[in-house]
């Protein structure tokens, strides 16, 4: 995406796929990372939902939170992505962002396809550090 750095300036709203708990996982630090930077972080795992994390409430679903969403930030497997394109296609975020390690061509092609944009295999930490500081 050749404006990303003026889509991260004009970005509100982060959800989470795959929020952790867990201070020391990617899923928790860069999302809070995020949060001190100003974004709303919306968390979504059903594992944890009712619990709160970034001053938000972890809801199950992304069809769960209300409001558009600018960036979906995925912390899940890659074999498992297929299983939330329906949902996503249906969120219709802005952006998807699959974090480091993670990459599915069929998954992002398809978002592609309905006009979502998307980066893979990039940390949208390391990214908003390089690009905004």
């Amino acid at each position: 995406m050749e404006n990303l750095r003026e889509f991260l300036l004009q970005a509100r709203t982060i959800a989470v796929l795959g929020a952790h708990p867990n201070s020391a996982k990617a899923a928790f630090y860069v999302p809070d990372y995020l949060a001190r930077r100003g974004y709303a972080v919306l968390p979504v795992n059903p594992a944890y939902a009712g619990q709160v994390l970034w001053g938000r409430t972890v809801v199950g679903r992304l069809s769960d939170l209300d409001g558009p969403i600018d960036i979906v930030n995925v912390f899940r497997r890659s074999e498992v992505l297929m299983g939330h394109l329906d949902e996503l296609l249906a969120t219709r975020p802005k952006m998807v962002w699959l974090q480091s390690g993670i990459v599915n061509d069929a998954f992002a092609d398809s978002l592609r396809q309905a006009g979502v944009e998307v980066v893979q295999n990039r940390c949208l930490m390391v990214v908003h550090r390089q690009l905004l500081g």
